[in-house]
């Protein structure tokens, strides 16, 4: 991607003001969308955007620059006018580069760089009439199509010489069903580490009749009640939850800071014993999922809370530095404009030993989540609100009338606290997690869990 002397050279040159570490971040990618609405393609973008990023430290200081110029004499400028900003007598010199070759975790059968479009464009058009033939009441189905392939390589000071490629996958199907003035929509996107075998391999008819379904459930949902009960969040995407507001608090960029509710709490208990939370950035093709990170560390499995203890963070290269830890291999970036931070990757609750019949048959009164929306969380405090997308009246230990207009109010380490049943279907869903970072996939995932009792909001007196 870019000439090895090159390389040495731009290393050099920013730390000749005195810095202690340097860094370059090369990367190549493609990416191609397509979106398609009432059964025909309104959109299609392909693109290619190519870029550096030089990072140098000094001690606590870091310094980030970027520069589209990977001429020789552009990425010296940029690497010396980064420079600038650091002023010490002491000039050290870089260890040589090694060259490191991994093996991808993740293999790609087939390079979507490679697939014609007619061909995605199929796939989409079968999801589309799936959702559609669904119910009558369905009016409008919208089907997005991304994929990408991202060429790295990370060269530093270290030694550090690694190259990576990553491919990813990703379909959204949005489905609006109508009847009486009446409108509500339903959604589900998978996505994968994984090429164009994702896509011809993906189970259409599950996925878009579960958009579809969605949507028409919610006509014949009432007012969500308020108030606080036990709460049920079903698996997979119901993850979010627990990623906002205990994720995001266990990352470096707030821990190191103290910025926390976690900070300096390693070895206490933060949740109820049978919560074990882990980040897994190994899991095979998983959409979340790293054959490295952004600052050329190797992928692995983090295990942060063990039966209840805190047992450790997911730690970059420089909030390492103000912690006195080492990385976790979780330094992640959207592109080259960005300096990566600690990020998540596959972060998921492990499974316990409760069916969801059990669950669901122990909540005598309460409120059964089964698809979150989107949410916020405010790390320092650890508060968060959720929407949620479906949910379910639980009386006597059955599911009875759908709900709509359901908020999940609570904060973090008492929601964590509170987990009081844990099932055993663990799964995953796709997101996009935006941080200080920028916009990176991450994977959420639990298992169906019971919170004894949460915050809903809905509407008063129902």
């Amino acid at each position: 991607m870019l000439a090895k002397s090159v390389i040495e050279e731009v290393l050099d040159a920013a730390l000749q003001t005195g810095g202690d570490f340097s860094e370059v971040f090369v990367e190549d990618r493609y990416v191609n969308h397509l979106s398609l609405q009432a059964g025909k393609v309104d959109s299609s973008v392909t693109g290619r955007d190519f870029g550096v990023g030089i990072r140098i430290f000094k001690g606590l200081q870091s310094v980030y620059a970027y520069t589209t110029d990977a001429s020789r004499d552009g990425l010296l400028k940029a690497a010396k006018k980064a420079a600038e900003a650091i002023q010490s007598n002491q000039v050290i010199s870089r260890l040589p580069l090694q060259k490191e070759v991994i093996s991808s975790l993740h293999p790609i059968e087939i390079s979507p760089k490679e697939v014609e479009k007619l061909r995605k464009v199929n796939v989409m058009k079968k999801a589309y009439e799936i959702a559609k033939n669904y119910h009558s009441s369905v009016q409008q189905v919208t089907v997005r199509y991304m994929d990408e392939e991202q060429n790295v390589l990370i060269a530093n000071s270290e030694g550090k010489f690694i190259e990576d490629r990553r491919v990813r996958s990703r379909m959204a199907i949005q489905s609006i069903a109508a009847r009486g003035g009446q409108m509500e929509s339903g959604y589900y996107a998978p996505a994968a580490h994984q090429g164009f075998e994702f896509m011809e391999n993906m189970n259409l008819e599950h996925y878009s009749n579960e958009a579809s379904r969605i949507a028409v459930t919610m006509l014949d949902a009432t007012p969500c009640p308020s108030g606080k009960f036990p709460v049920i969040i079903d698996n997979e995407f119901g993850g979010v939850i627990f990623h906002e507001a205990c994720g995001h608090g266990l990352e470096a960029t707030a821990v190191a800071k103290n910025n926390s509710v976690f900070a300096n709490r390693i070895g206490e208990k933060v949740a109820s014993e049978l919560v074990t939370y882990i980040d897994d950035g190994t899991l095979k093709n998983d959409w979340g999922s790293i054959n490295i990170d952004d600052e050329g560390e190797l992928a692995r499995k983090n295990t942060l809370i063990k039966n209840g203890i805190l047992t450790g963070y997911l730690i970059d290269k420089f909030n390492g530095r103000r912690m006195n830890m080492p990385s976790t291999g979780s330094g992640r970036r959207e592109n080259y404009r960005f300096a990566p931070t600690s990020r998540m990757t596959n972060t998921y609750i492990a499974p316990g030993k409760s069916t969801p019949e059990e669950i669901i048959a122990n909540t005598e009164n309460g409120i059964y989540t089964k698809y979150m929306g989107g949410g916020s969380v405010n790390p320092t405090t650890g508060d968060y609100n959720f929407a949620v997308m479906e949910a379910y009246l639980v009386k006597n230990g059955k599911l009875t009338t759908p709900l709509k207009g359901a908020t999940l109010i609570g904060n973090g380490p008492k929601t964590l606290q509170l987990v009081d049943m844990v099932g055993n279907n663990l799964a995953h869903g796709a997101g996009l997690c935006g941080s200080s970072s920028g916009s990176i996939p991450v994977n959420v995932g639990q298992p169906m869990v019971r919170i004894s009792e949460m915050t809903v909001g809905g509407r008063k007196g129902e």
